[in-house]
């Protein structure tokens, strides 16, 4: 059976995906997805061995170059990919209007979710065969029930399993500390952000008792806010951009994370890494980390910097300390 899997981005939607197609090979054996991704994301999709072939789409650009000769070339390139297959079905696993877009470019008929349980209104025109599944629903979830309900089987909602195989991780160009903790200190949003002295403070504590700090960046501003945090102690690393696959086996050896609510806290979340995920503005019930190891701290007034470094160390040391590191 092959199925076609729309589901763009971002980071952390990518891998919430992930347990439902463990779900489906479970109960059907000979399956094999493939799978519409933003070229900045494509390494996620190849970590789940039922995963057999990318598609990309450069859809970020799309709205600059709504009516440019690039863009009508791109979606016809994708649009011929897409439809050179013949599959079993089709399904708009992100249920956004990008991905209606894409959705729109498929001969086959398309699953997807109703009017009522989409992400955004109208996409749901985009889909012949539509779902009801509660918004309140963990977005984990919710992607559980989309693929089942499509396929026609069920699963075991109690355990999640993401399934992935870490052969496509990559070692970094980089010597990395015997010794160190990964501090996911960037975020989407400023208000998902603790401030340069709270992690300069969690920084003076990890250190106090042997380990390195290793701060990642996605980009240049990122980097240089890394690179200022890390000014405090020689003992604290700033790291350029990595692809997913280098980010992947840092946090894979890495012996435990603590992170701004964003797309490597699920990443570590997705390898059973201890972690300490904070929260401030966003609602962890319906898009927190799931997984082995995992704590979460949620801000009592909506501020990050309520939440102090101590209190992030504490946590995550219990975690070290009960095994999981």
């Amino acid at each position: 059976m092959r199925v076609l899997i729309i589901k763009l981005t971002s980071m952390g939607d990518l891998m919430h995906a992930l347990p439902a197609l463990t779900d489906a090979a479970k109960q059907i054996p000979n399956i094999e997805f493939d799978w519409v991704v933003d070229e900045n994301f494509s390494e996620v999709p190849l970590w789940h061995p039922k995963v057999k072939s990318v598609i990309t789409t450069n859809h970020r650009s799309w709205k600059k170059n709504i009516f440019s000769t690039s863009l009508i070339k791109e979606l016809k390139s994708i649009k011929s990919t897409l439809n050179n297959t013949n599959y079993d079905a089709v399904i708009d696993m992100q249920n956004n209007l990008k991905s209606a877009a894409v959705s729109f470019l498929v001969k086959n008929s398309v699953h997807g979710l109703d009017k009522d349980s989409a992400r955004e209104y109208p996409s749901h025109l985009a889909y012949k065969f539509k779902y009801k599944i509660s918004k309140k629903n963990h977005a984990i979830s919710r992607q559980r029930q989309l693929l089942a309900l499509s396929l026609n089987y069920e699963f075991d909602a109690k355990h999640i399993d993401y399934g992935i195989h870490n052969e496509n991780f990559e070692t970094p160009n980089l010597d990395l500390p015997n010794k160190y903790l990964f501090l996911v200190h960037n975020a989407s949003w400023p208000t998902k952000m603790w401030s340069i002295s709270r992690w300069q403070e969690l920084i003076k504590l990890i250190n106090s008792e042997g380990y390195t700090a290793i701060l990642p960046s996605g980009s240049i501003e990122e980097f240089k806010r890394a690179q200022e945090i890390a000014s405090i102690s020689t003992e604290a690393l700033a790291i350029p951009t990595q692809s997913l696959n280098r980010t992947a086996y840092i946090i894979e050896n890495a012996a435990g994370c603590i992170c701004s609510d964003t797309g490597l806290a699920h990443l570590s979340a997705l390898l059973g890494k201890p972690s300490v995920t904070l929260y401030s503005v966003t609602d962890e019930k319906l898009i927190g980390t799931r997984g082995n190891n995992q704590t979460h701290i949620i801000s009592s007034d909506s501020k990050m910097d309520s939440i102090t470094s101590q209190r992030a160390w504490e946590e995550l040391k219990l975690l070290i300390e009960a095994g999981g590191g």
